[in-house]
């Protein structure tokens, strides 16, 4: 079994996503980011970064095994279970490029243009127009990859797939017009019509909330406004 230390939020979806396309046994820990237990010292110990998700896979053969940051926690299901990813050879580096071009660009930047579009308590224009723009020139270079390969990062479906998807639900906050870049969005259908991805994106659903409604408490700890 795997605990899973989650909320529902892109990084999250990622992971109930994976659980859900490898078949594997999880249990859901909810950690709720708005009123910050992302920095309990009982999660801090094994997710130092007081960020979800994390998860400990206590089906190891010995001691339970944690991981934290999204990223590390696909590669390790991936390995683990033999699947999403090639084992080796060019497919596997593929994965591992369009991994963490995610993690490092698709996902954070696509996080600050929805911050200032749709969260930030005061519109600053020149925010939201740099991320906006930077979010539509990633959706660009997704758009032109799969003009050229049927998943992300080529033949198969792979954790690379998976990882990007969650992050492209919400793009109108982003800024971006999806009819402008079609090979996303015909990816994208393809990605809705796959069942796991369909359970996994639904995950916690129970406990989404409207994050505009946030006390000032609230919105501090989410967003890191105060130490």
């Amino acid at each position: 079994m795997i605990d899973v230390y989650y909320w529902p939020t892109p990084n999250g979806h990622k992971i109930t996503i994976a659980l859900e396309e490898m078949g594997l046994d999880y249990t859901i820990k909810p950690v709720n980011i708005g009123a910050g237990e992302q920095f309990a010292p009982e999660f801090l110990a094994f997710s130092p970064n007081n960020r979800m998700p994390a998860i400990i896979d206590h089906d190891t053969g010995g001691d339970p095994q944690t991981v934290f940051e999204s990223g590390a926690i696909l590669l390790y299901l991936a390995e683990k279970t033999g699947q999403l990813m090639p084992a080796s050879g060019p497919g596997r580096v593929a994965v591992m490029e369009w991994l963490m071009w995610q993690m490092g660009g698709f996902g954070p930047m696509l996080g600050q243009a929805h911050h200032f579009n749709f969260y930030a308590p005061e519109k600053i224009q020149y925010g939201m127009d740099r991320y906006s723009t930077e979010a539509r020139r990633l959706y660009g270079v997704l758009d032109r990859r799969l003009a050229e390969t049927p998943w992300v990062a080529g033949d198969d479906y792979t954790i690379a797939d998976l990882a990007i998807f969650p992050w492209s639900r919400t793009y109108e906050r982003q800024g971006v017009d999806i009819n402008d870049f079609p090979h996303v969005q015909a990816w994208r259908e393809k990605m809705m019509a796959r069942p796991a991805v369909e359970k996994g994106m639904k995950v916690g659903a129970e406990l989404r909330q409207d994050l505009s409604k946030l006390s000032k408490e609230e919105y501090q700890k989410l967003f890191g406004t105060k130490d």
